[in-house]
């Protein structure tokens, strides 16, 4: 069934290249006469979106660009990103996240305020296929028992605030510049509250993965009620793309550090985390096919993380939630990849099939073929005595593979729809991803 999922997904990219494959020649002359976008530019749309990680979503958003006098298009002067939303698994989302390279002149500052609330969030355990997944326990099957079977088994509660300011100033040359950041995440975890989610199927005596690692002391009774983490971020990045959103060519390389020392409140749980990620795209015919590449690692370079900072994907633009699912292996499920160190790689092919103006803005649909991987480079520490529910085994790559579609609009408002498969049983079955912006 998997390898018919897979031929299935080329096929039809594939075939919508072919599809528009004629209009490479006729069309390319015009792809330079696009009107200049100026002044402000508004993206506005409810906030309709799925992923298979949180189901439907529903509220609001809008990205306003300020473009000036246009002198910059496609890049521009400042976005403006506001979001209220939430979600049929029990999410809510309230996000204000500010981009600029003109607020403070040749520095490129980004803001990120952040309050989201998750019922039922994906937790299978640490360090990769060490966790064994069963999904006959999520699909509540009775005959495993009615104490464990539950669609709730791998999920927990969390609440997270999350604040976070980053600088990138120019240095030596225009490609390279410093990073400089701080960053505040308030967690707080728990057990899913089945009856707050009118959960009338299972029984109030069942018990999720979350609180067998509680039990077990795989998650010391320190941690398991979360916590808070301030640190700091210091790093390179060496950028030469060609546009912010989709580029074309040029590569996208990031090194820093990031620090949560006891003397900033961190207490037992400081520690010392390193982050590497190099992007780089390349043109395959001119504005047209292009191949966009991400290679990245994250992992502990001293101290002791706690658990509840592993499921986070941290670059010099945006914190991301998740190793797995949208924003980095889509088609296996969020959070299956947890650890101090994790290693991962996008591939994807895109095309700008069509070209279009309509109410003086300028839009284009680009399609994608994908294959994303990631695995536990470096072990989470975990006491393994009377834990009969760990493997133990060493963890291998985790894949997902499939296809995308983009809207665009103005080079820089991108609605985007991905559909992944997993490639093993172990990472689940397949997601479906419907929100903004490309994955890198």
């Amino acid at each position: 069934m998997r390898k018919k999922n897979i031929f299935f997904i080329l096929w039809v990219w594939g075939f919508f290249i072919l599809l528009n494959a004629t209009s490479l020649m006729a069309n390319a002359d015009t792809l330079n006469q696009e009107p200049v976008a100026t002044g402000w530019n508004v993206g506005a749309l409810p906030a309709v979106a799925y992923t298979t990680d949180v189901g439907f979503r529903y509220g609001a958003l809008a990205n306003l660009f300020y473009y000036g006098d246009g002198e910059v298009y496609p890049n521009y002067l400042h976005s403006l990103y506001f979001e209220w939303s939430r979600t049929t698994k029990g999410n809510g989302l309230n996000n204000f996240f500010y981009d600029s390279n003109y607020l403070i002149p040749d520095t490129r500052t980004t803001f990120d305020l952040m309050y989201l609330t998750e019922q039922a969030l994906d937790f299978y355990g640490f360090n990769g296929y060490e966790a064994f997944y069963d999904r006959d326990m999520e699909d509540g099957d009775q005959d495993l028992g009615p104490e464990n079977a539950s669609r709730y088994y791998y999920r927990h509660d969390r609440r997270l605030l999350r604040i976070t300011t980053d600088f990138q100033r120019r240095f030596y040359h225009d490609d390279w510049k410093w990073l400089g950041g701080t960053g505040f995440f308030g967690v707080k975890t728990g057990p899913v509250d089945r009856e707050n989610l009118n959960d009338e199927e299972f029984g109030e005596d069942q018990t999720g993965i979350y609180e067998k690692y509680v039990d077990s002391g795989v998650i010391p009774d320190d941690m398991q009620d979360g916590g808070n983490t301030f640190f700091l971020k210091a790093g390179i990045i060496h950028d030469t793309r060609d546009q912010l959103s989709n580029p074309m060519k040029g590569v996208w390389t990031e090194a820093f550090v990031m620090a949560a020392p006891s003397f900033l409140g961190n207490g037992d749980y400081a520690y010392l985390q390193g982050v590497f990620i190099h992007r780089h795209y390349i043109t395959l015919y001119p504005e047209r096919l292009s191949l966009a590449n991400r290679l990245g690692y994250q992992g502990r370079i001293a101290g002791s993380m706690p658990f509840y900072m592993l499921p986070f994907i941290f670059s010099s633009y945006k914190t991301n939630d998740g190793f797995g699912g949208s924003k980095t292996v889509r088609g296996i499920r969020r959070n299956r990849v947890q650890g101090d160190g994790i290693a991962y790689a996008n591939f994807e092919l895109r095309y700008k099939a069509v070209r279009f103006h309509l109410l003086k803005q300028n839009f284009y649909i680009s399609t994608s073929g994908f294959a994303d991987a990631a695995m536990v480079a470096q072990k989470y520490d975990i006491d393994y005595n009377n834990v009969g529910f760990i493997s133990a085994k060493s963890d291998r790559p985790h894949w997902g593979v499939g296809v995308g579609v983009h809207a665009v609009m103005n080079e820089n408002f991108v609605v985007a729809v991905n559909y992944g498969f997993a490639l093993d049983e172990q990472d689940g079955d397949s997601g479906l991803y419907i929100g903004l912006n490309f994955l890198y």
